[in-house]
């Protein structure tokens, strides 16, 4: 396969590329996460996904002068009650968010972005997630120590909590850390 831009600083994406064997280079460009209202979860996570390939191909192309390269940029929301749920602000705020996730099922959509000079593939991946009922200690404990401050509904399934707190997972694991990698590798396979 050859080599494409991840445009995403996150090290869960860099991981699941090098799980995969896809080789990539990470080139990142300001981009504004803000939306349009009146999308859905997933024309959402689309939305910002694509705008994050197109500032990567901005930046090549005033830097380099090059639009070359394959672009692959996405974005994971997490939706509980037809809600978005961001990162959270504080350690208050993670810890109502997982008090709100406990017990219940909720989506993780993830949009993603293929972009080259010729196409522009768009696709979002979602995936149902279901905690079991965790208790304010186990919360608390998660939150302090982890940190979860950079994650989309203030947790993240390769850690801790989610060996501890997943009663059940329907969908695509990988999706959930942040990139549905076997969806992403046959829409790059048809560009090859």
């Amino acid at each position: 396969m050859k080599k494409i831009i991840l445009a995403s600083g996150s090290p869960r994406r860099k991981q699941l590329l090098e799980l995969a064997e896809i080789p990539f280079e990470v080139i990142i460009a300001d981009t504004d996460e803000n939306y349009p209202s009146g999308l859905t979860s997933a024309e959402t996570a689309i939305h910002i996904a694509e705008n994050k390939a197109t500032a990567v191909q901005n930046k090549l192309q005033e830097e380099y002068n090059s639009n070359a390269q394959t672009i692959v940029a996405a974005d994971t929301v997490v939706v509980w009650e037809s809600k978005i749920i961001g990162k959270p602000k504080d350690r208050e705020d993670a810890i109502a968010i997982l008090s709100n996730l406990s017990g219940k099922i909720h989506k993780v959509i993830t949009g993603v972005c293929i972009l080259t000079k010729e196409k522009k593939v768009l696709f979002s991946e979602e995936t149902e997630v279901e905690f079991h009922q965790l208790s304010a200690s186990q919360i608390e404990y998660y939150v302090e120590y982890y940190k979860p401050y950079d994650k989309a509904g203030a947790y993240a399934i390769q850690e801790w909590i989610g060996a501890v707190g997943i009663k059940s997972i329907k969908g695509d694991f990988y999706n959930v850390m942040g990139l549905p990698v076997s969806r992403l590798i046959k829409e790059l396979e048809s560009y090859q």
